[in-house]
């Protein structure tokens, strides 16, 4: 009798009676892919509103980007637009998930931080062309140490 009792108070003290309830979250309107080392990803815009945007996808494709076909994110295969245009790949709400080697990232981010440098210092130096010394813009800002004298 007391083996009956220690199997019974063993099988109510299993891990699934002792785990936590699991907490209620909202769906991800896009869900992650399994990234493969070497790519990134990216959602590009194929429609707005049901309207086509050709204009964007052609511009992404042109800079590399190439969309990722159902066969290699296998768990995207039932969230798919069963009335996407591209059939192969996938596409859900107007956006097509596609992927571009890391390299191509990486120089695409440095052309657009030298440009944005480029424009930080012209600014600069056009608000320096018309600084005054009486009344400079910029101001230097430096601070000094000073130790008082021992007793």
């Amino acid at each position: 009798m007391s083996e009956a009792n220690s199997r019974l108070s063993r099988e109510m003290q299993t891990r699934a009676v002792t785990e936590r309830p699991k907490q209620w979250m909202p769906a991800e309107t896009l869900p992650e892919p399994d990234k493969q080392p070497g790519y990134a990803y990216r959602w590009v815009r194929t429609s707005t509103l049901g309207n086509l945007d050709p204009r964007n996808l052609s511009g992404k494709l042109r800079e590399g980007w190439e969309p990722v076909a159902v066969e290699e994110q296998p768990k995207f295969k039932l969230l798919t637009d069963p009335n996407s245009r591209f059939k192969d790949n996938i596409e859900i709400g107007g956006l097509l998930l596609c992927k571009t080697p890391v390299e191509l990232v990486d120089q695409r981010n440095a052309y657009y931080q030298n440009q944005a440098d480029k424009q930080t210092e012209a600014v600069d130096n056009t608000l320096m062309r018309q600084s005054d010394p009486r009344m400079p813009l910029f101001k230097e800002r430096k601070s000094t140490t000073s130790f008082g004298k021992g007793i």
